[in-house]
């Protein structure tokens, strides 16, 4: 009994099997294909979303540095404010003083109040 060769057997031209005529090979081959097709899919799928990972990343900076130079502005705003606290509490106006720090310490309390009610 003579075994069939490589490509024997089958129509000429027909080299989608690589020689091997009706064999499980087109079956793997089929699998590879689906298998890679999946794995296509899943790499764009992960690249979409490490980019807009990376333009959340960078909103969230620029608002990051929004607030830092708001924060920058309120210290010095607040550092302006307490130098002319300590200039009027050299004069003889210490009651006056008195009266806005006790205001200003009654206006942050109701706010911390507020915000922790929320």
């Amino acid at each position: 009994m003579r075994r069939a060769g490589l490509g024997e057997g089958v129509p000429p031209g027909n080299y989608g099997n690589y020689g091997y005529p009706n064999s499980g090979y087109s079956a793997c081959e089929e699998e590879n294909e689906r298998l890679t097709e999946s794995l296509r899919n899943k790499v764009t799928a992960i690249k979409s979303l490490s980019i807009e990972i990376g333009h959340e990343v960078k909103h969230q900076n620029k608002l990051l540095a929004e607030m830092d130079s708001q924060f920058d502005s309120t210290t010095g705003f607040l550092g302006k404010t307490m130098g002319k606290l300590k200039i009027l509490s050299r004069g003889s106006q210490t009651k006056l003083l008195c009266y806005m720090m006790l205001f200003s310490f009654f206006v942050f309390f109701v706010i911390y109040w507020i915000i922790k009610l929320r």
